[in-house]
Formats: structure tokens, sequence, C-alpha cells
């Protein structure tokens, strides 16, 4: 009964997520709108973590097998992709080293200023 009300709950934000996607003139997918709210919802605590944690955490295992039907349609369409293959993996190569060195510079910027952060209030306890 808990998976079906933790299932339940997820469904739900992923419908209103489909609504604000047909109510929103913007070229966002509906997904994200349902992470948003989802995301939205844990934070300002509507609901627990634990009301769907258990349900979320077997949906990310099992999350592998719902990209073999997007394989298998790439199979069927190899006719067409087979000439845009090189253009596609540079694509892929450089958006992915960009994405990593992106996201490390947001972390390391984060962490030294956490760091600085921290020394500034020793410090300032130090002088009190």
């Amino acid at each position: 009964m808990k998976y079906i009300k933790q299932f339940g709950i997820i469904l739900i934000v992923s419908f209103l997520g489909e609504l604000l996607c047909r109510i929103i003139p913007l070229p966002i997918p509906a997904s994200i709108y349902g992470l948003i709210i989802m995301f939205t919802v844990l934070q300002i605590r509507l609901f627990p973590v634990s009301a769907v944690r258990d349900t979320s955490k077997f949906l990310i295992e099992i999350m592998p097998l719902m990209f073999i039907p997007a394989a298998a349609g790439l199979l069927k369409l190899w006719e067409i992709v087979k000439p845009l293959l090189l253009p596609y993996m540079i694509i892929t190569v450089i958006s992915t080293v960009l994405v990593m060195a992106v996201a490390g510079q947001i972390t390391q910027t984060v962490i030294n200023y956490d760091a600085n952060n921290k020394q500034k209030k020793k410090k300032d306890e130090i002088h009190q």
C-alpha cells in the first residue's frame, strides 16, 4: 500500500507538470515542470521526502530499462542516423566536456566560498 501511495504522489506531480506544459506556452518539457513542482513541494515541506523515497529509488533503479525503446527506435532509423553519426558524436563529446568543466568550476567556487566563510567566522570568533 505504501508503494501505491508513493507512486500516486509521483503521478499527481507528473500530471501537474503535464498540465503546466499545456497551459504555459514555453518550449519546456512536461517532465521538467514536474521536477520543478516536486522540488518545490519537497522544499516547502508540503510532504516529506520519505513520502516518495522508496518508490523513487525503485524508479531510478529501473531507469536503464526505459532507454531500450529509444535505442530500438534508433536502430529502426539507422539509415537516417548513420550519415549524421560523426556530428552527433562530436556534439556529444563537446557538450559532455563543457558540462563537466562548468559543473566542476561551479563546484570549486561553492567549496571555496564555503571555506572562506568558515575562515571568516573563525577569525570573527577569535577577535571577539
